[in-house]
């Protein structure tokens, strides 16, 4: 076993024993919003199978690791009452993202829970060029005042999954924009209506900038991506530091070989 293999366990073992748990604190004045239509985008199939999306996969280990993913997650979640859940990585470039759209396709495909995809990367969002999706409007948007969240919603034909995208506007405010009591409002709001629903956050790396360490206080938990080979030591072990509070579910190994598959995961 590698040395990221053996600090996820050290991580997980620490964390179970001196974790302090906190809970979400949301503006109790929050109402649940509505919306009257969600703009709905067919994935092209050719786009679903480049970019490796679970939908119609034939690859079964790739599924099946998703949804060994998904059983894990929705029992930390249930188990806790949690419905906000932020994933993010120490850099870029690890599966992050296609972590964060194929969790929430399968939590979608189980047909117990409804769930949002959040892009919440305002330095670099992705979650709509790994769906393929041109969105109209996206999360700054709404954060900016110009648009309603229900402008935002779009559902790429998956049933219970709904997507909120997200655009740069080259302004470095990220971190300003993510603690604001808007998106403080947003994450209330998505997670108020319907009890069956999850809220995922696809975040920026943790290590970029103070993006997540400002939007943390409106999460119930963190999901961590990290890619086997890849990932920095160093890198892994100053990300547990900054999240040493937080209750973090747990690490996706990504692309590792221990197990045989070059799409394994686990934690």
């Amino acid at each position: 076993m590698d040395r990221i293999s053996k600090a996820v366990q050290l991580a997980a073992e620490k964390r179970q024993t001196n974790r302090s748990h906190k809970k979400l604190s949301r503006s109790e004045s929050a109402q649940p919003f509505e919306y009257t239509h969600t703009r709905r985008v067919a994935l092209d199939p050719e786009l679903v199978h480049e970019n490796r999306l679970i939908v119609n996969c034939e690859q079964q280990i790739i599924v099946d690791a998703y949804k060994l993913l998904r059983t894990r997650v929705l029992h930390r979640m249930q188990q806790n009452g949690w419905r906000a859940l932020g994933i993010t990585s120490p850099g870029a470039n690890v599966g992050k993202t296609l972590t964060s759209v194929n969790l929430a396709i399968s939590i979608a495909m189980k047909h117990e829970n409804t769930v949002v995809l959040v892009d919440a990367d305002l330095r670099r969002p992705s979650v709509h060029k790994c769906l393929g999706i041109e969105p109209e409007y996206g999360l700054l948007d709404y954060l900016d005042g110009n648009v309603a969240v229900s402008d935002l919603l779009i559902n790429p034909e998956i049933d219970g999954f709904v997507v909120i995208p997200s655009h740069t506007d080259g302004n470095a405010r990220s971190s300003e924009r993510l603690s604001s009591t808007r998106m403080e409002k947003l994450v209330g709001e998505l997670t108020a209506r319907y009890p069956d629903r999850l809220v995922l956050f696809d975040l920026p790396p943790i290590l970029v900038g103070d993006d997540v360490e400002a939007f943390s206080p409106y999460l119930d938990a963190f999901l961590l991506v990290v890619e086997d080979g890849k990932t920095d030591m160093a890198e892994y072990a100053k990300t547990l530091e900054i999240l040493e509070n937080e209750d973090v579910l747990g690490t996706v190994l990504n692309k590792s070989d221990e197990i045989g598959g070059g799409y394994d995961y686990y934690y």
